[in-house]
């Protein structure tokens, strides 16, 4: 049942990634699970500098360290719901973009409180970091390139590395990202036509970009925890901006007044009272009063 459940949280991850706009990692962070993933891709990541550094006891011990029966079920649910959903996904996101924009936008703006209860200790340079980087996101995320065409495999690999940092921090998406730099149907693409020379040069480039990016994240949770959650509640903020489901959804980040109200409004009603539910029951306040933080004493 443990090792299902991580399957399920993994299928839900990957669910969101998928979509333009919404992070892995925002799901992650409702299900309480955001540090414990962070620390354990971590260890992996340092397991592999010691391999390429020539310790291969070290490397051995590190690996030893990595909660694999968490791990590897998160992995396998991560993956099964991007061979699975991507072409209904893709399909949705053309048909009922506003529909889906405002179910995915109410399910970022109920992860911000899921967040805000994470942070131990408010004071003035936290909401001034939250702010500027709200205000920051909100800039940077109405930027938009148009589609690459025909791109080659070193636009993949470009594409991988930029991808899984924003995949891995709640409020910045992966998918959106991609969207940005003009390579979000190509990568798409590349999924629905099993296009592996191209997957794997995308995977490639997510395991280097991850690897180096995940030692940073652990060490600033670590010595800087609740700062670098009020940077993250900021960028869930800020991302709002792409989930607005007026005009065109995740299709553009130009904003305008609400039309056709009804079906967005009633989408973002069930998507921020999923995640209210979702993490009362992951019990996610439980950080600040000493519960699991995904250190190794806690695997």
């Amino acid at each position: 049942m443990r090792h299902l459940l991580n399957i399920v949280r993994g299928f839900l991850m990957g669910s969101a990634d998928v979509v333009p706009g919404v992070s892995g990692g925002t799901v992650a962070l409702v299900l309480g699970i955001y540090e414990r993933l962070v620390h354990n891709i971590r260890t992996v990541a340092g397991s592999m500098g010691a391999l390429v550094r020539g310790r291969p006891g070290e490397a051995g011990r590190r690996i030893a360290q990595v909660d694999w029966s968490f791990l590897l079920p998160l992995l396998l649910g991560i993956g099964i719901a991007i061979v699975s959903l991507a072409a209904l996904l893709e399909r949705l996101l053309e048909d009922e973009p506003q529909a889906v924009a405002g179910a995915f936008f109410g399910l970022v703006l109920g992860s911000i409180p899921v967040a805000w209860r994470l942070v131990r200790r408010w004071d003035p340079m936290r909401w001034i970091v939250m702010a500027g980087v709200a205000a920051a996101a909100f800039v940077f995320l109405g930027l938009r390139s148009g589609e690459v065409s025909d791109p080659v495999l070193w636009m993949f690999f470009g594409a991988g590395l930029i991808a899984i940092i924003a995949m891995i921090l709640p409020g910045i998406s992966g998918s959106f990202i991609l969207l940005m730099i003009g390579m979000y149907e190509a990568v798409l693409a590349a999924v629905n036509d099993r296009s592996f020379s191209r997957l794997a040069v995308f995977a490639l480039a997510a395991v280097v970009g991850l690897a180096a990016f995940s030692t940073l994240l652990d060490r600033l949770l670590r010595d800087h925890h609740d700062t670098v959650m009020a940077a993250l509640i900021g960028l869930m903020a800020g991302s709002l901006r792409v989930l607005w489901p007026w005009p065109d959804g995740t299709d553009t980040a130009a904003l305008a007044r609400p039309t056709d109200w009804g079906i967005p409004l009633l989408a973002c009603v069930a998507g921020f009272a999923a995640v209210t539910v979702i993490g009362f029951v992951a019990g996610t306040g439980r950080r600040a009063s000493g519960g699991d933080t995904g250190r190794p004493q806690s695997l």
